[in-house]
């Protein structure tokens, strides 16, 4: 991936490979709803982080994405999942 500064903000080359974190209670879910909103792109979904009382997963969701429409669109449906509760 290549991201170049411009002068109006940053410029990002696609085709590329993106990741998103997301951060929910429970893993299974999450990698449930990974499966079911990503299903036609190939994806790797890795494990990042525990919080310290284990009431909280985060995970890694790399995604090749086409153009900004489609970068945004999987935000968007990631984030409107109830078993995730933020997308980063």
């Amino acid at each position: 991936m290549q991201i170049k500064d411009i002068k109006d903000g940053v410029h990002i080359e696609y085709p590329c490979r993106w990741t998103y974190r997301i951060i929910g209670r429970n893993e299974k879910e999450m990698r449930e709803a990974v499966q079911v909103l990503i299903q036609d792109d190939p994806c790797e979904v890795i494990p990042s982080r525990v919080s310290a009382t284990g009431k909280y997963v985060s995970l890694n969701v790399e995604v090749e994405v086409s153009c900004e429409e489609k970068r945004t669109s999987v935000y968007e449906s990631l984030r409107n999942h109830p078993s995730i509760i933020l997308v980063l």
